[in-house]
């Protein structure tokens, strides 16, 4: 059997999921977000060292299921890698399996097309979801963080509505990074959302990760809180 990288697997699925896409014209739907954040948290850790960021995406989905998505961020990273900003751009499916049960299955590259050093890798992902309110998402990468290395990610989470304009959040993950630095660590956060005027949102999130995390990840891991302003369209 054949066995391709991803980093060569992306490119041949993007093009056979884009091509499925309808053209102009054609049912297709278009949406996106845009948000303003006090820090740009991804599975426990800083992106942007505690600094605030900017960030939009856009998603193009058609009747199939299948879509195309881009989504950026600046970021901060170590000096020597000049890394400011980030572009995630991913291709897959998402759709109902049941009455209760929806499944979306992506393979992603995450790009840092400012940085000095290759810092791109790629992730396949899945997330699986009972009811729009429950999730469990899993992520593998043979490539994880660029380090050449495996790792796996795994998530479970879930929203409780309190009324038509608030809900809370919240999710535990754990990600397994030991082929890459020789440790895995889990993170924790809880969240409240405030849907105060279509399409506006605001959400404070309290992020915190283990000892192990903080160990990995030096000024990067640990407790914070996080607050955002979104819009999505």
């Amino acid at each position: 059997m054949l066995s391709l990288p991803l980093s060569r697997a992306l490119p041949a699925l993007g093009l056979a999921a884009l091509s499925s896409l309808p053209l102009a014209g054609h049912a297709a739907t278009l949406g996106g977000n845009v948000t303003l954040t006090s820090d740009y948290v991804w599975r426990g850790t800083t992106q942007t060292q505690g600094d605030f960021a900017a960030q939009a995406g856009l998603k193009a989905t058609a009747d199939n299921g299948l879509y195309a998505s881009a989504w950026g961020s600046n970021v901060k990273f170590a000096p020597d890698t000049h890394a400011s900003s980030e572009l995630d751009l991913a291709v897959g499916w998402s759709g109902a399996l049941s009455q209760d049960w929806a499944l979306d299955t992506s393979l992603m590259q995450y790009r840092y097309p400012s940085s000095a050093v290759d810092l791109n890798w790629y992730e396949l992902g899945a997330t699986l979801t009972f009811r729009s309110n429950t999730w469990l998402q899993v992520g593998w990468s043979d490539d994880v963080m660029a380090t050449r290395a495996s790792g796996t990610y795994a998530q479970i989470g879930t929203r409780v509505p309190l009324g038509e304009h608030v809900r809370l959040e919240g999710a535990l993950g754990h990600y397994w990074l030991e082929d890459a630095y020789g440790d895995s660590y889990t993170h924790v956060q809880l969240g409240a959302v405030w849907a105060f005027k279509a399409p506006f949102e605001l959400r404070l999130t309290w992020h915190d990760t283990d000892s192990a995390a903080k160990d990995l990840f030096p000024g990067l891991a640990g407790s914070r809180v996080e607050a955002a302003l979104q819009a999505g369209f």
